[in-house]
């Protein structure tokens, strides 16, 4: 519809030009994020080692720039100018990016230009010198590092909001409103239910067969079995493509260029492929963005959980179902006939479900997953509070790992070293995985009530109807909700963590036979 004539020099026409004014500084500055964003997929694909100096100086000057424009005085008085006038016809895209810009510049105006780009670049070195203390598996290494950037993010959460805990602040960056005394009562109620659920299943006299997982999975038809089913799944690889990096992300610059990373081991197939799946979930948001305004806040992801949601919808809810073993029986078994040729689909099926403590997060089931979620909140919140000193995380990380999950780590390299997050300053984050699981299965019940043939598409292979039930429902709505208003409208109430916690007692009770669930 085309706006209605506005007499130049009116008030509405005057908001309208203010408007567009923040409207292209807005888009300059996504644009920045942008090129930020391949930096750093480079960097993890394909940059060669020797560059890491100079990426972290390149990433530290963008930085800086990115800092200047987002706290450009003239923002601030677009942004005035535009509040105090009210809306002046101004729709919901406009006034979530209107709400988005004067968060991001009230936050960025405190913040010193100094610790930004201090952040920035010891966030860039972090990376490689995390990398190579896991190689080595020297936590002594990337303890200093660790310590300094733990400093940079308390001094960055003090110019923040300086009455708010400091860890409130740090989540509140990957999942809008969280806090502490919001996800205690939740973990509590998931530590509760898991930890004798895992236990049972360890203690069941049925245990699925997975031998034929074990063996030699030739590396080149792994990436052809994941670029088929991610492409199945809806990834557009015209606008995308995926690559090889050391931790599986999703990354690249705009819903026209979405980058996918996996890892490959020659033992193991079904690891890359759930990674490609995942990633292909997180892919997906992002080119399923709104078409208007891709360069501004409104058409962002709404969150780091419901993002994860997403991936986490297509890797547990859809490709961890029998539904979809079925229809992917036959060509897991042509594409590797001397393992899996003479399997059947329920084995298959429990096999890829199978619940076994182990010590790396991103290698877990969805059932211990949480516990490895909840350690980390819990060390991250003891980092903050001072519970924890740096040189002490590597014996606390071990002791919960024993309490949660029964294992010990031998090394730093399979414990506290094993993740990237805290070598880029991302503390807060963990969280957004189990919050995006407990999201993603709550999403599921909803399209399954909707639709009562869930389960024959999928077995069908028909996963169109599915993304854009997705895309209708999620993907396109940006920023202009909140989570809980999202999850309101998406499945008529807010957060409920027990159906997460009823889908993995009712799934994991049938297949280790361990009897009803209540």
């Amino acid at each position: 519809m085309k706006p209605s004539f506005k007499f130049r020099g009116s008030p509405n026409f005057i908001m309208q030009q203010t408007y567009q004014k923040l409207a292209r500084k807005l888009e300059e500055l996504g644009q920045l994020e942008q090129i930020m964003g391949i930096l750093h997929w480079d960097q993890e694909v394909i940059m060669p080692r020797g560059a890491t100096q100079a990426r972290a100086a390149q990433i530290a000057s963008l930085a800086g720039v990115a800092h200047e424009k987002r706290t450009d005085p003239a923002v601030g008085e677009l942004l005035n100018q535009l509040e105090s006038n009210g809306p002046a016809n101004l729709g919901p895209h406009e006034l979530c990016n209107i709400r988005e810009a004067r968060r991001a510049y009230d936050r960025e105006t405190k913040v010193p230009m100094e610790l930004v780009q201090e952040l920035a670049e010891l966030s860039s070195k972090g990376h490689h010198i995390w990398a190579k203390a896991r190689e080595e598996n020297k936590y002594s290494d990337f303890a200093p590092v660790l310590e300094r950037l733990i400093e940079l993010q308390k001094q960055w959460a003090h110019h923040i909001e300086p009455e708010t805990p400091t860890y409130d602040v740090l989540m509140d960056i990957y999942e809008r409103g969280l806090t502490m005394e919001h996800v205690d009562p939740i973990f509590e109620l998931l530590k509760t239910e898991l930890v004798p659920l895992i236990r049972a299943i360890q203690e069941s006299d049925y245990q699925p067969d997975t031998s034929f997982l074990q063996g030699e999975f030739s590396v080149a038809q792994q990436e052809k079995l994941g670029r088929t089913i991610s492409e199945a799944l809806g990834f557009d690889f015209d606008k995308g493509r995926m690559d090889v990096s050391v931790h599986p992300f999703c990354g690249g610059a705009d819903p026209t260029d979405v980058r996918i990373t996996t890892r490959y081991g020659s033992d193991n197939f079904m690891e890359s492929l759930f990674a490609v799946i995942h990633e292909t979930g997180h892919a997906m948001y992002e080119q399923g963005r709104m078409e208007r305004d891709r360069a501004l806040p409104v058409s962002e992801a709404l969150t780091t959980g419901i993002h994860e949601s997403q991936s986490l919808f297509w890797e547990r809810m859809i490709s961890k179902q029998k539904a979809f073993c079925e229809h992917y029986m036959e060509l897991f078994a042509t594409t590797f006939p001397d393992n899996l040729k003479e399997v059947s689909v329920q084995a298959f099926y429990e096999a890829i479900n199978i619940c076994r403590p182990s010590f790396i997060r991103v290698e877990s089931d969805e059932v211990t997953y949480p516990m490895h979620i909840i350690l980390r909140y819990e060390i991250e919140k003891g980092i903050f509070d001072g519970t924890y000193a740096v040189s002490e995380l590597p014996e606390v990380w071990n002791n919960k790992m024993q309490d949660y999950l029964g294992i010990r780590p031998a090394t730093d390299a399979e414990g506290i070293l094993q993740d990237v997050h805290w070598s880029g300053g991302a503390f807060g984050y963990f969280p957004s995985y189990t919050f995006g699981a407990m999201y993603a299965c709550q999403f599921y019940n909803a399209i399954r009530k909707e639709t009562p043939d869930l389960e024959q598409w999928i077995r069908k292979g028909e996963f169109q109807s599915i993304r854009q039930w997705l895309s209708q429902k999620i993907h396109v709505k940006g920023k202009l909700l909140s989570t809980e208003a999202l999850l309101r409208e998406v499945t008529g109430e807010v957060l409920n963590p027990q159906y997460f916690v009823a889908y993995l007692k009712n799934k994991y009770h049938e297949i280790y036979r361990l009897g009803p669930s209540n």
